[in-house]
């Protein structure tokens, strides 16, 4: 089966790209963590992919996917956010 199927390699995963998000906020590790720790919890309980490698890959992409958008959408910058200047403050 290899270490791809194993919950803990997935959490640990998880934990290590959160660590990362921290360490560099740019909302694209969080997305990452989100859709390793959901694959561990799906290995926890029970769900095996039916030993399929693509599956596991598939569903790892596509929750992490999710999970970036929502979190750009929640926490990222706002579009009126962006400082401009009509003048030039030397002039």
């Amino acid at each position: 089966m290899g270490v791809l199927f194993t919950w803990w390699a997935w959490l640990a995963a998880a934990m290590l790209l959160a660590i990362l998000e921290v360490l560099a906020p740019v909302f694209v590790f969080i997305g990452l963590a989100v859709g390793a720790a959901v694959v561990g919890v799906m290995l926890v309980a029970g769900i095996g992919f039916g030993g399929s490698l693509a599956w596991l890959l598939v569903v790892f992409a596509a929750v992490s996917l999710v999970a970036t958008l929502v979190f750009r959408r929640v926490l990222g910058r706002g579009h009126d956010e962006t400082k401009t200047f009509e003048e030039d403050i030397n002039g």
